[in-house]
């Protein structure tokens, strides 16, 4: 608790940078900026530095796959590269990798960086961790859900197979952590969208 108060204190001191949005940019809000998203779709599909689903040179579905992506960067505020790098499709479902989405709220101007508390990590099935940060506007700790190994196990996440949660519990409860987190007090980050290791598990 002691560090939580640090943290408060130091944060507090720090004014609150919200991030911009350029909503004349939303793609399908008009016809002339679907037009424009498409002719920057076509520029970004002929590039060979963007995952291949977003290459018309190797995915027929390249160009409107751009322009998705394109459009929810817009929602989100972030870059389309960024975008494009961690959007995921896993069993037919899109999803996020959960370092990009605690990279986004990390930089979205009203929190501190998530920080995350464990306890009883000398007992597996005990071991349970929570995100936190400081809500930059009020200076209120908020604290997300504890997640625990016994949750993992009793929703079946555990014994998966190839689970990384028998070989990366930590980093599997960080990641949990982060993304209930960020599912309480910022859902429109992730504009509903699940993280790649939540579909895996589910």
């Amino acid at each position: 608790m002691e560090e939580n108060r640090k943290v408060q204190e130091e944060f507090m001191k720090v004014p609150a940078v919200f991030q911009q949005k350029n909503n004349t940019m939303l793609v399908f809000s008009s016809q002339e900026n679907f037009e424009q998203a498409q002719r920057m779709a076509q520029a970004i599909a002929s590039s060979t530095i963007v995952p291949v689903q977003y290459q018309k040179a190797k995915t027929p579905e390249a160009v409107a796959n751009c322009i998705i992506a394109l459009e929810m960067a817009n929602r989100i505020g972030m870059s389309p590269l960024l975008v494009m790098q961690n959007l995921y499709v896993v069993y037919g479902n899109v999803g996020w990798s959960s370092k990009f989405l605690i990279a986004a709220l990390n930089t979205c101007g009203r929190f501190s960086p998530l920080r995350y508390e464990h306890e009883n990590e000398d007992d597996l099935d005990k071991w349970r961790c929570r995100a936190w940060a400081i809500d930059k506007t009020t200076g209120t700790p908020l604290h997300g859900a504890w997640v625990s190994i016994q949750m993992a196990k009793d929703e079946g996440w555990y014994g998966k197979s190839g689970s990384k949660w028998k070989t990366m519990p930590e980093l599997m409860l960080q990641y949990r952590a982060a993304a209930f987190f960020q599912r309480t007090y910022a859902p429109e980050i992730s504009m509903g969208m699940q993280t790649v290791e939540e579909l895996n598990d589910v």
